[in-house]
C-alpha cells in the first residue's frame, strides 16, 4: 500500500514571514560574529596578492604573529623561518601576518606584485601578506598604532614582531634580531598555543 504525500501550498504571507525570519537570523549571526571580534582585530587591509579587503576579524580565536617585512634587509632571510612557523603551527591555531613596509632604509621599494613574487619564489611564503603600508610615524596604519599603544613598543627596523594571544587582549613585542626560531619567541608562542587549546577544550 502506497502512502501518498500531500503537498499543501503555504499562503504567501507565511512564506514571506519565513523569509523575513531567515534574513533576521542571518543578520543576527553576522552581528554576533562581529561583536565577538576583539577590538584589536577590527581592521581591514588590502591583501598583497589580490588587493582585496582582508578583515582581520577572520583571525579571531587564533594566535597571531605580526611582522613588518622588507625584501632587501639583513633580516630578510627570516622569511624562511616565519614560513616554517606557519607550516608547523597553523593547524594548532597560529596565523603569521606579514606587513611589507618601506619605512626603514628604503628596503621595500617594490610594488605589490614584485613583493609577492619575491616572497613566493624566494621563500615559498604561504602565510597571509597585506599590502605595503607604513608601520611607524604619523601615517602608520591603525593596526600598528594600536599595537604600539598596547605594548609601548614600536618597530625600530624591519622584521619587528608582535605576538597576539587568541583572545586578542595580550600582546608581546620582539625586536627584529629575535629570529623566528629564537627560544624566547618559541617559549611565548607555545604558551599562547597551549592556552588556546585549553580554552577550546572547555567549550
Amino acid at each position: 500500500m502506497k502512502i501518498r504525500q500531500l503537498s499543501i501550498p503555504l499562503p504567501a504571507p507565511v512564506i514571506a514571514l519565513f523569509g523575513t525570519l531567515l534574513l533576521l537570523a542571518m543578520m543576527w549571526s553576522t552581528h554576533a560574529a562581529a561583536s565577538d571580534c576583539p577590538d584589536l582585530l577590527r581592521h581591514s587591509f588590502p591583501s598583497l596578492q589580490k588587493n582585496q579587503p582582508q578583515d582581520l576579524c577572520q583571525y579571531q580565536g587564533k594566535v597571531i604573529l605580526v611582522v613588518n617585512t622588507a625584501s632587501f634587509c639583513g633580516y630578510t632571510n627570516q622569511y624562511g623561518g616565519l614560513e616554517a612557523l606557519n607550516r608547523k603551527y597553523r593547524e594548532q591555531g597560529l596565523v603569521v601576518l606579514g606587513f611589507p613596509s618601506n619605512d626603514f632604509g628604503g628596503q621595500e621599494p617594490g610594488n605589490s606584485k614584485q613583493i609577492a613574487d619575491f616572497c613566493r619564489l624566494t621563500y615559498s611564503v604561504e602565510f597571509p601578506m597585506l599590502a605595503k603600508s607604513h608601520v611607524v610615524g604619523e601615517q602608520r596604519n591603525a593596526f600598528y598604532a594600536e599595537l604600539e599603544r598596547r605594548t609601548s613598543k614600536k618597530p625600530s627596523w624591519n622584521f619587528h614582531k608582535y605576538l597576539i594571544d587568541h583572545t586578542g587582549t595580550r600582546v608581546m613585542s620582539f625586536e627584529s634580531a629575535v629570529a623566528p626560531d629564537d627560544k624566547r619567541l618559541l617559549k611565548s608562542l607555545h604558551e599562547l598555543l597551549d592556552a588556546r587549546k585549553k580554552t577550546i577544550r572547555m567549550i
